[in-house]
């Protein structure tokens, strides 16, 4: 074998090591999406820099990127970094508008002596639901 093919071989050992470190993540990712850590936006970050962390694993170990030269990892740095960035002018953008709910959408607020409930009418009074009718034979 020669030392290029030896220097790319990895271990089983690495390779369920990886693994378990990316289910750990997963987990993790599920628990903290039933945690509210203030608003959509804190939760989003957390959920976008686990992914990235799991993705970065999975591009230097099961895709050697680790053995590569240098300037792979520059690249792959630096497309990590503009996507943040691409991520970050549009969610910047949304968040420095106003909050516009469309008109179909908006409850309606009604007055304190509507909002108590009147007693149900019984079977037969007006404005009541008909009663059944009878079976005709």
């Amino acid at each position: 074998m020669s030392d290029h093919a030896h220097a790319h071989s990895n271990s089983a050992r690495v390779y369920v090591f990886t693994l378990a470190v990316l289910l750990i993540l997963t987990g993790i990712t599920v628990g903290a999406a039933y945690v509210n850590f203030g608003s959509s936006s804190i939760n989003l970050f957390i959920a976008v820099g686990i992914a990235t962390l799991k993705a970065s694993l999975v591009a230097l170990f099961f895709m050697h990127l680790r053995h590569d030269p240098p300037l792979n990892a520059i690249i792959f740095i630096s497309s990590l970094i503009f996507l943040g960035l691409f991520l970050l002018f549009p969610w910047i953008d949304i968040y420095s508008r106003d909050r516009v709910v469309p008109y179909g959408l908006r409850v309606q607020a009604q007055p304190a002596a509507a909002q108590k409930q009147a007693p149900a009418p019984a079977a037969g009074e007006h404005g009541a639901a008909p009663a059944p009718a009878a079976a005709h034979h």
